[in-house]
């Protein structure tokens, strides 16, 4: 995972009345779990925002109150409106402790069924792991290249080094589509193809009348 570095306030008091007044001063309210204790904060809303509204997956060096903490984020809670980021929680990560995290899926390669009109149809942009905070990787990495119009990637396809992914493995990851433009290329070949058929056979019709004569 990238990592990055938050820095946040203990919360003085803690309930919705609070809160609504962290909110409207641009800070978001958010809770630390995994430690001896939980311990409440409160972080600025932009700050967090560039680390939260980004598809990167982020470990972070988190301090607060004078303490520094190695965590991740758990859940976020957004604004059914705005979507504001209402609220966080952070875990607090341990060398020896698996942890699951969504990892963005990133391709590499040039598609066959591209090339040949298809379009990249892509299921899960974000893939759920479980792992070792330090054998997580940054992304997971899909090479697309032999994937052909109609052909999909599964998750019993696909292994993360270190990780597992706690999906069914016949879940779809991602696969080519057929296009229209892709359909009516295919029904110009399929009728190009009946018509030199067609052709062919008249040709040969004729051939044999005339030497029938």
């Amino acid at each position: 995972m990238k990592t990055a570095s938050l820095s946040g306030s203990p919360r003085e008091s803690v309930g919705k009345k609070d809160a609504a007044g962290l909110r409207a001063k641009g800070q978001v309210p958010g809770v630390l779990y995994g430690g001896s204790e939980q311990v409440h904060f409160h972080v600025n809303e932009v700050q967090l925002n560039k680390l939260i509204f980004t598809p990167d997956t982020y470990r972070f060096q988190f301090e607060v109150g004078g303490t520094t903490h190695d965590c991740v984020v758990q859940d976020i809670q957004f604004h059914p409106v705005t979507d504001r980021i209402v609220h966080i929680d952070l875990l607090q990560v341990f060398p020896d402790k698996p942890i699951r995290v969504k990892l963005p899926v990133s391709t590499e390669g040039a598609s066959v069924g591209v090339r040949n009109g298809g379009r990249l149809h892509i299921v899960y942009r974000r893939l759920p792991v479980v792992g070792l905070a330090d054998q997580i990787p940054e992304s997971v990495m899909v090479d697309i290249s032999d994937l052909d119009i109609g052909d999909s990637l599964r998750v019993g396809q696909l292994s993360v080094e270190g990780c597992q992914i706690p999906l069914n493995e016949s879940a779809v990851i991602l696969g080519v589509r057929r296009t229209r433009a892709a359909m009516s290329a295919a029904a110009g070949d399929e009728e190009g193809a009946e018509g030199a058929a067609v052709a062919d056979g008249a040709e040969a019709g004729a051939e044999a009348a005339g030497g029938e004569e």
